[in-house]
């Protein structure tokens, strides 16, 4: 199995592999770190419970099933938020009474966003937080869904429900339009 300490003594990265390797316990590890925050994020698309429990469970079934083609890149806590989004865009594709929310939508209808996500807006792109607010909706949505939530144009035009085309036109315009943002900001500085 490749390592004699217990689970919770355990990096994700090293879960990861002996989830792999078939160890139950650190799969067990890994749910206990990360299922109630995917909840939460996805909660926050999604104001449907029972679809939400059932993501969270089949992202799980997945890493139990695929734990193998985890390259060991980048976070897995970002691993398993792609798996997890994906899992509710398929599993919202064929549902017309449930609507995948964007994360910048709760402010308008009075819910106030996580500090932790408010936190890593500030920290994580500074000035692009600004910028981001002052794109369209239709521009953000799609930088939301390519850029921030790592799904192909293909996949933000299932969820977004436009052509592919469209999405690609959408990025290049709103990438265009944040270059534009960000270098005033940056002027502003001098």
């Amino acid at each position: 199995m490749g390592s004699s300490a217990a689970p919770a003594d355990q990096d994700d990265t090293v879960l990861v592999a002996l989830v792999a390797d078939g160890d139950t316990a650190a799969l067990e590890e890994l749910y206990g770190r990360h299922a109630a925050w995917l909840v939460a994020r996805l909660m926050r698309r999604c104001h449907d419970s029972d679809v939400v429990l059932d993501v969270v469970q089949d992202t799980f079934v997945t890493v139990w099933r695929d734990a193998r083609r985890y390259r060991g890149t980048g976070e897995v806590a970002g691993w398993l938020w792609g798996i997890a989004f994906r899992r509710m865009v398929s599993r919202l594709r064929s549902r017309k009474d449930v609507v995948l929310l964007p994360e910048w939508d709760t402010v308008g209808r009075g819910q106030v966003p996580a500090a932790e996500d408010q936190v890593l807006l500030g920290v994580e792109y500074g000035d692009l937080a600004g910028a981001l607010a002052g794109l369209s909706p239709e521009f953000r949505s799609v930088v939301q869904a390519c850029v921030l939530d790592g799904l192909t144009t293909k996949e933000a035009g299932r969820l977004l429900g436009v052509r592919e085309n469209t999405v690609k036109t959408r990025l290049h315009r709103a990438k265009a339009q944040l270059r534009g943002s960000l270098a005033l900001a940056q002027e502003e500085w001098r």
